[in-house]
């Protein structure tokens, strides 16, 4: 059973999907009421799972006629993955950027959900059990060379 922050998540990214734009704007309460739940449960949904690393951009106004903007970032087209790539990992990358980043492209459907976990199972500090910031460094190279075989057969 998906609890209340996942049944929220998939309704504001099906929202995105239908929006032309790509944005939607909602109040928090508005959307509080619609769910039955409390508004910080909002504020929770949109700071953990509409990041920028995971390709979205989120503006609030707070006030009476306050609202959230959350608009989709879009991937650079297929032939500008490589120098994407380079520039967003750069020389190294945490395991939060690195998960953010192999989320928004699987949320591209640039990756399946199995090339995305296997990815994020072998860049788990767990895995790489380096000191900082070799771990990091290591993570980093391993990320490029990962995407850029996978990316280079789609």
């Amino acid at each position: 059973m998906r609890n209340v922050s996942d049944i929220i998540e998939q309704y504001l990214k099906s929202m995105l999907l239908e929006s032309p734009q790509g944005l939607v704007e909602i109040q928090r309460n508005d959307l509080a009421d619609r769910f039955s739940c409390v508004p910080s449960q909002i504020n929770y949904v949109i700071s953990t799972r509409f990041t920028l690393e995971k390709g979205y951009v989120v503006e609030s106004k707070r006030g009476g006629g306050g609202y959230i903007r959350i608009q989709r970032i879009q991937l650079p087209a297929q032939h500008a993955i490589h120098t994407h790539l380079h520039q967003s990992i750069g020389e190294e990358i945490s395991q939060s950027a690195a998960e953010g980043l192999i989320y928004q492209l699987e949320e591209a459907h640039f990756l399946s959900k199995r090339e995305a976990g296997l990815m994020k199972a072998a860049l788990s500090r767990d895995t790489l059990l380096l000191k900082l910031p070799y771990r990091d460094q290591l993570r980093a190279r391993l990320l490029k060379a990962m995407l850029i075989s996978l990316l280079a057969a789609k």
